[in-house]
């Protein structure tokens, strides 16, 4: 049996892969000034007109969402990131980062799946299962490991 004490890197590299091709679908559809993802459910006109903002810049800072969420997912196995950010300001970041894609994954799942939203299929809910479960497991490998650093610290 796997012990769950032990550390994994793998999960925040597949998950900072994926903020990757994220914020590069993103970037795709900034640079059309369009809504929505590639591959992902088309947005209606006029959904894309009564946006708070101007769909090009709303992209855009979805694409810079998806690469700080990529920097934070290798931080959280370099030993780098583990020395320069203070564990408590990173545990804060992953909670938020967790829920983040905890809101985005689950709306993903449950509209692929059950078909109560925009029109994700299956195999994105799928996507936004998995993205989820890289995403804690990614959170909890990086606090056993800080938390073996500390204990290797105290005296």
């Amino acid at each position: 049996m796997i012990s769950s004490d032990r550390p994994r890197r793998w999960p925040a590299c597949v998950m900072a892969l994926l903020l990757l091709g994220y914020a590069a679908g993103k970037a795709a559809f900034a640079l059309q000034a369009r809504l929505g993802f590639p591959g992902g459910p088309p947005v209606p006109a006029a959904e894309a007109a009564g946006y708070f903002l101007d769909p090009a810049l709303g992209q855009w800072l979805a694409c810079a969402s998806g690469l700080l969420g990529a920097v934070i997912a290798l931080a959280t196995v370099t030993t780098a990131g583990r020395r320069r950010v203070p564990r408590a300001l990173m545990l804060v970041v992953l909670a938020v980062m967790t829920l983040a894609v905890l809101g985005g994954g689950g709306i993903m799942a449950l509209d692929g799946f059950v078909g109560i939203g925009v029109g994700w299929r299956w195999y994105h809910g799928l996507l936004g299962i998995v993205a989820i479960v890289l995403t804690v497991e990614m959170s909890r490998s990086y606090l056993v490991v800080t938390r073996a650093e500390d204990a290797e610290v105290m005296p």
